[in-house]
Formats: C-alpha cells, structure tokens, sequence
C-alpha cells in the first residue's frame, strides 16, 4: 500500500523579554539553579501574576507578520496536571480563546517548489521548569529558573507531508521570529524548540490517521531524523498488522529512534478553566496599528528587493536574507564597495560565511566589518589586487591585521598592472618552455593554462590575470 504523511508542528519560541510573563524575575540563561525563580513562580500561597505587557507586544508582532487575525478578547487559562518542576500545578496557557489565530507562511522547499502552510494560532503561556537528572544518583534535581519563562506557542495545520518540508517550514518561523526580534532563536539553550505530530493514511484517503506526538526537539537535524523515523515505524507497525496509539514520545539522538514516553492525553484531561488571577485580555486596533508600524521589513519582501534592486538570483537572495543580520552585514558591505552587489554577495556567501562556521561565530560577532570587506571590493575592482590575493588580504584581516589598505601596503600584495613588467616574465616563461610553445602552436589550446601558471608563479600571484591572459594569446600565436 502507498501512504501519505501528515505532520502538523507545535514550535515553543521563548520570546526576547528581559523578565517572565507574570513576574519580574529575570529570563537571563546560565544562572545557577533556582536563583531566578521568585515567589510567583514558586507558586507561593497568596502571590498574583502580573501579565508582561511586551509579552504581548511581541505576539501581535508575529500575528501581523503572518497575516494572522489578532483577538481583541482572549483568555488565559489555566492547563492542570503535575509534575515534579511545576511547582503550582497548573501552567498558565491559553486555550479556547488564544491572542493570535489563522495565518499563513509560505516556504520555499531545495528544488525551488513553493508551498502553504497554515497557522491555526500562536497562543501565550508560561514554560515549566527543568528536571536534572545529570549528576544525581537516584533522585532528581528541579531548576525552577525557567519557570514563568514567555512563551510562543506556534501551532501548524497539518499542512506538511515530509520531513523535509517540516524542517523548511520550521527554519523559516526561525527567521521569522529573529526578524522580528521576538526571540534569540538560540535552539541549544532551548528558546526554539518544536513538538511533531506525525500520522500516516493511505494515499488518497481524506481521514487522518492516529498521530504521535514526538516532544522537544531542539534542531533541524534532529526534526528531520526524528520524523522520518517515526513514518518508518508506523509505516512497519501497521503493515504487520498493528495499531498505532496516541502517545507522547521522545527522540533519542544517540539510538535515532523515537520510544513511547506516556500516552497521549486529551484535552479533558487537563482540566482546563480560566484562570481566575487574570483578567481577559483585551488588545485594542490602535494598539494593532501601533505595533503594525514597528514591524521590520520581513524576509520575503526583502528577497525580492534584493532580486530587484542588486540583480541577485532568487537562491543568492534568499541565502542572504536568510537572516536579518546577514542582510544588513551584505548591504553595508555593498555601500562600501560602491555597489559592487553581485562580487560582495560571493565573499559573504563564500569566504566570510566559511570564516564564520569555522570560528562558530555569529555575522554581528564578524571581525571583518562590513566597511573592511567593502573596501577589500574596491581594491580588486580597481585591480589593485586579484581575487586569488584577496583571500590572503581577507585572512589578514580576519587575524586582525588591519584593514584591506594597510595589509597590502604591509605585505606588499600589490598586483602588477605594469604592461612591460608582464611581458617581460611572459618571454621568460616562453624562452624556458619550448616544447610546450610548440605544442601550443600546433593547435594544443589547452597549455595557455599552463602558460598562465608559470607567469602567476613567476610574479608570486601579483600579476592581473586578465592581462596575463591576454598579452599570452598575443605573444604565443606570433
């Protein structure tokens, strides 16, 4: 039997505010255990929650730049179960009536192919705290300083059919929400994480199959391997005459398997109720359009401007306005280089992104500035220097060495434009290279490349290749 897939995505995005959502406790990460965790996130006898109103903000920010519908009336509820890190016993969600609902992204697959995905809403909560179970023997440690952390919960129709589109559509809610500045998206501290649903049907069939759930993956990599794993086990656990349950599941990286963690509960079984600290929220349109105004310009409008006004192709576009800050970086280094867009797209695609995986920095951590690598551009423009000595000017630089100027200057990297001085180590090469002079006029094109090596060798790499090449064809055909 053929079958489909069906996978919807619950993405958790810890928004970018200094405190929690209903407390004034700091969401800096890396402190030590329970030391940012005050009374209200304990869940004390007799303490209030405070809405954060920037919490807010930042929904409504990622609601207008979904094309989502922002309620003017939601609720926080208040979702009941227990667990050994939620201290009170309940964790404050939204559920019958969240702020954000029904938008759409639209993501860009390898092959180019272009598609939907649905957002059914994005609702506010509060995220649990921690259990530690690494250096502890036979009990286990609780960190509430996560606790009370602001929460994005961006839930997805089941729109997706393939591991690959999941982890497209989940790289672009990444850089949508770092546009937006709403998130760090930093997944290895845990502010971006997602939950997949995955089900399987027989082609053709309309009705949903069983779904399970897999909890907390924390990378692409992870997303991908994950489900895909899981379609073969349903896939196998059906064919072999089996029934596939709804249960929550984990996914061990180390094994690449997914294993049953609990049986899926249902709604009822949280119990869930307003909660009665909190008054409903109410958003109002001015505030709408106050927000509406603050909005950046977003990935896809950027790709097109770029495509537009640089003559970019839409994968070199797309790759530069992946990020908000690789598309500043490029257009600062464009300015700089006097628009040269297409020869500054190559060094930040190629050379600087390659610097910075190496070193694991980030673009804004770069030690070549914009300005720097700029003005690099202009040097080979002018022909002061050839691409091929631009990658030693660029490691210099990036070694701290100076700017483009003064590492040519002090390395003496120069490039010999000087028509006589070329010639003159071209009738070198051609006097030490008779056979292969022979060889050249007897039709054998192929040994110009030769020929140009020995003249770049002779020069040190100084000399301009064009000229090298053409003052070549003249003397080797005479």
């Amino acid at each position: 039997m053929e079958w489909e897939t069906v996978i919807g995505l619950e993405i958790h995005a810890q928004l970018a505010t200094r405190s929690k959502i209903f407390s004034g406790a700091s969401t800096a990460y890396g402190a030590d255990p329970n030391t940012q965790a005050c009374a209200v996130d304990l869940g004390l006898p007799g303490v209030l929650p405070v809405l954060n109103g920037e919490a807010v903000n930042m929904a409504v920010r990622f609601g207008l730049a979904t094309g989502c519908s922002i309620a003017p009336h939601s609720v926080f509820a208040r979702k009941n179960y227990f667990y050994p890190d939620l201290p009170k016993g309940y964790q404050i969600s939204q559920y019958e009536l969240p702020v954000v609902h029904d938008g759409e992204v639209t993501i860009e697959l390898d092959d180019g192919e272009t598609m939907r995905v649905g957002l059914t809403r994005a609702h506010l909560e509060e995220d649990a705290g921690k259990s530690l179970h690494e250096g502890f023997e036979g009990v286990t440690g609780i960190d509430l300083n996560r606790a009370g952390t602001p929460l994005l919960e961006i839930v997805s129709e089941p729109d997706l059919r393939s591991a690959r589109q999941a982890v497209a559509y989940m790289k672009k809610i990444h850089s949508l929400v770092r546009y937006l500045e709403i998130c760090d998206g930093n997944m290895q501290e845990g502010s971006f994480r997602c939950d997949a649903n995955v089900s399987i049907r027989p082609k053709g069939q309309a009705e949903f199959g069983t779904r399970a759930e897999i909890k907390n993956l924390n990378s692409f990599r992870f997303v991908e391997k994950a489900i895909n794993h899981e379609i073969e086990r349903q896939i196998d656990l059906v064919e072999s005459g089996g029934t596939v349950v709804q249960e929550t599941r984990l996914y061990d990286s180390v094994k690449g398997e997914t294993r049953s963690m609990r049986t899926k509960e249902e709604a009822n079984d949280y119990r869930y109720f307003p909660d009665p600290d909190l008054l409903p929220l109410e958003i109002t349109s001015e505030e709408v359009e106050r927000i509406r105004a603050t909005l950046p310009e977003l990935p896809d409008a950027k790709k097109q401007r770029f495509m537009a006004d640089y003559g970019l192709s839409a994968y070199d576009a797309g790759v530069l306005t992946a990020s908000r800050d690789q598309a500043d970086y490029f257009e600062a280094v464009v300015e700089a280089a006097g628009g040269e867009a297409k020869l500054a797209a190559n060094w930040v695609m190629g050379d600087l992104s390659g610097a910075l995986n190496r070193d694991g920095r980030e673009v804004g951590d770069s030690p070549v500035t914009p300005a720097m690598l700029g003005g690099m551009l202009k040097r080979i423009s002018d022909n002061t220097i050839s691409g091929k000595i631009a990658k030693d000017v660029f490691e210099a630089m990036w070694n701290d060495e100076g700017d483009a100027d003064a590492v040519i200057e002090a390395k003496g990297l120069k490039q010999v434009t000087d028509t006589g001085a070329i010639e003159a180590m071209i009738d070198e090469v051609i006097a030490a290279n008779p056979g292969q002079v022979e060889q050249y006029r007897a039709g054998k094109d192929k040994l110009l490349g030769f020929f140009v090596g020995q003249v770049m060798k002779a020069s040190k790499g100084k000399a301009n290749p064009a000229q090298v090449n053409e003052l070549l064809k003249k003397k080797l055909s005479g």
